[in-house]
């Protein structure tokens, strides 16, 4: 067993597992913190907590959320927190929901033997209320473990391209202003060191007067991180004399949002200069874009990811759904001829295609053996883990573009010496085109093209999501296809005309022209990812441009009539 293998929780107090969840990133959670969480039978905390957290939890946890309005959440040590009980997956948490002391519920969620992860921002040593949790479980012989995590006040200024320490070895003190005694500033202030201050909004200036007061110069660099390490980050450079005429100008104080906790860090290493250096995080292509992916979420994987390797939200909006095809015999009798050697060859041009064979394999009790001795050809990359996830590896995939033109140029013509079956089984959807056909035809193959599923438009998405697409609160929208184009404006409106439009294709984009829209991007090939790439480079020359002008860097969304003043959901 390893060192941090979870303990046997015991039948009578269960186990809990404080668990610290970073400050805001989930790609911060610690190893040991998946490990915990997926084995928890029971979630304790605040709302914006469980949105980190929540994805690495098995089906059915139970969750006790630990604040009792999302919407007002307070920020983290301001008050006893309000307890609410709320539904998990599929399993509610066993726990009366009255507003008691978190402690108490927490070890009221673990008795029965069940393993409980108490997760809180950032770090638990950090936390007002976790060790007065853990004090509680030790003295009712509560089993407990403590699971680290990345500490707001070292992460933010991570992501904010502030560095902490150099090689001249500066000291570093670390203060919350909302606790922070006269002595606290006093000697903070005499120190020529890095300061870095947990607050809020609406008290930098406060504390920045603090430290003015206790010695320090008011013209010293003041860096100051709101939503650090998660893509509604944003940061300002200041001084400490200036701090407050910085906030009020770039139109952020007064504001709903004073209350929301920053980070603040005072030194040499926040200047302004450093950061136009260092600030790797908010200088990602497409930093805080929200991207609308009109595919499916399992389409949509690899290419949301690369969009978010850019800095971008990525939000899928399937505008299409598979169904069976009307008449199914004619694949009932394809995937029976596989069986019995009709075919020489199977192409797969989509991942809907494989799971239409699949599913129909099931049917017959068949797997992935019923294959052999027949040759696989799979367009595009998805396709192929699809087949290899199926338990078949594809003998042929184009070298170059992925579509049934580049499956083409690879494929070898008939020979009757060399191959004993002259014909292909291709199995597709039903508004497919002819092109792959054609061109197996021309090589001499004879084709069954059989029509394995139907795509028909999808369901409009929820009004929230339609309202943002028709109003402008999508920064980019990438079309793959010219009926992903007509099918998004069929079911959801047209999209506002700050929308960056981007395009796979010459065809998909003369569509979305045809429907009013205006192009920005168009990919160099045929490729969802070069599409990803295109619209990465646009948003690098478009941040360029704007930082040459001495402009602000903002994104498409916010030149939208009155987005500036309202709060950002990305």
């Amino acid at each position: 067993m390893s060192p941090t293998a979870l303990p046997a929780a015991g039948p009578e107090h269960g186990h809990v597992t404080f668990l610290g969840a970073g400050p805001g990133d989930p790609g911060l959670l610690t190893l040991r913190a998946v490990e915990a969480l997926s084995s928890a039978d029971v979630l304790v905390a605040e709302h914006e907590v469980l949105d980190v957290i929540r994805t690495h939890a098995r089906q059915g946890v139970s969750v006790v959320q630990t604040d009792a309005d999302p919407s007002s959440v307070s920020p983290p040590g301001t008050g006893t927190p309000q307890l609410t009980v709320v539904d998990g997956t599929s399993t509610p948490a066993a726990v009366p929901a009255a507003a008691r002391d978190a402690a108490h519920l927490v070890m009221e969620a673990a008795r029965g033997g069940r393993r409980v992860v108490r997760a809180v921002s950032g770090d638990p040593g950090l936390d007002t209320y976790a060790a007065e949790e853990m004090l509680a479980c030790a003295a009712a012989g509560v089993p407990f473990e403590v699971v680290p995590g990345v500490a707001a006040a070292v992460g933010v200024p991570a992501y904010a391209g502030v560095p902490l320490r150099g090689a001249d070895g500066a000291d570093v003190r670390f203060v919350d202003a909302r606790t922070a005694s006269e002595r606290c500033w006093t000697e903070v202030g005499a120190s020529d060191g890095t300061v870095v201050v947990s607050t809020t909004l609406d008290s930098v200036a406060a504390a920045a007067g603090e430290l003015v007061s206790a010695g320090r110069k008011p013209d010293t660099p003041l860096s100051v991180t709101i939503a650090g390490t998660t893509t509604r980050q944003r940061t300002w450079t200041a001084t400490l004399g200036t701090i407050a005429q910085t906030l009020k100008q770039a139109k952020v104080l007064p504001s709903p949002d004073g209350g929301r906790p920053v980070i603040a860090v005072v030194g040499e290493r926040s200047s302004a200069a450093r950061r136009d250096q260092l600030s790797w995080f908010e200088s990602k292509p497409l930093f805080g874009w929200k991207v609308l992916v009109p595919r499916t979420k399992e389409q949509a994987a690899s290419l949301s990811d690369q969009l978010r390797s850019y800095g971008a939200v990525p939000h899928e909006v399937p505008t299409i759904a598979v169904e069976p095809p009307r008449t199914p015999q004619q694949m009932e009798r394809a995937v029976k001829g596989l069986v019995t050697g009709r075919y020489e060859w199977i192409a797969f041009t989509s991942v809907n295609a494989v799971k239409a064979v699949r599913e129909k394999f099931e049917e017959y009790g068949l797997d992935a053996r019923a294959f052999a001795g027949i040759k696989v050809a799979a367009v595009g990359e998805q396709t192929a883990k699809a087949l290899v996830a199926f338990g078949v590896k594809p003998d042929l995939v184009p070298s170059g573009e992925q579509s049934a033109a580049g499956l083409l140029e690879d494929w070898p013509p008939y020979d009757p010496v060399f191959d004993p079956i002259d014909r292909v089984f291709l199995p597709r959807a039903d508004i497919a085109t002819e092109t792959l056909v054609a061109g197996l035809i021309e090589l001499g193959w004879e084709v069954d093209d059989v029509t394995a599923y139907r795509t028909v438009r999808a369901s409009p998405p929820p009004a929230d999501t339609r309202e943002a697409i028709k109003g402008g609160g999508f920064d980019a929208v990438l079309f793959t296809s010219s009926s992903t184009v007509r099918n998004l404006v069929g079911i959801a409106g047209k999209p506002h005309n700050v929308t960056v439009i981007a395009c796979i294709g010459p065809a998909t984009a003369k569509t979305a022209e045809e429907h009013g829209l205006r192009v920005d991007v168009m990919a160099p090939e045929p490729s969802v990812h070069k599409l990803a790439e295109a619209l990465a480079d646009f948003g690098m020359k478009r941040r360029a441009a704007a930082v040459e002008a001495g402009d602000p860097v903002t994104r498409p969304s916010e030149r939208r009539p009155g987005a500036r003043r309202r709060r950002s959901t990305t």
